[in-house]
């Protein structure tokens, strides 16, 4: 006769699991959020200090001003 878990008791067993699992989750996405956010560069590049391009018609390159 094999032994089966009664109903409530399985159910309850993975409501555990998937809240352990969830937890487990959470951790490791914070964690990775938090390497990608010290990646990011500090000071954003400001366009206007960027240098103006301009076609040049005879070659189509675009050139600083």
């Amino acid at each position: 006769m094999p032994f089966v878990f009664p109903p409530m008791i399985a159910a309850g067993v993975a409501a555990l699991g998937v809240a352990a699992l969830g937890r487990v989750l959470m951790k490791e996405w914070r964690r990775i959020n938090e390497e990608l956010e010290q990646m990011r560069p500090v000071e954003a590049v400001d366009p206007a200090r960027l240098p103006k391009l301009r076609r040049d018609p005879r070659t189509g390159v675009y050139r600083p001003e």
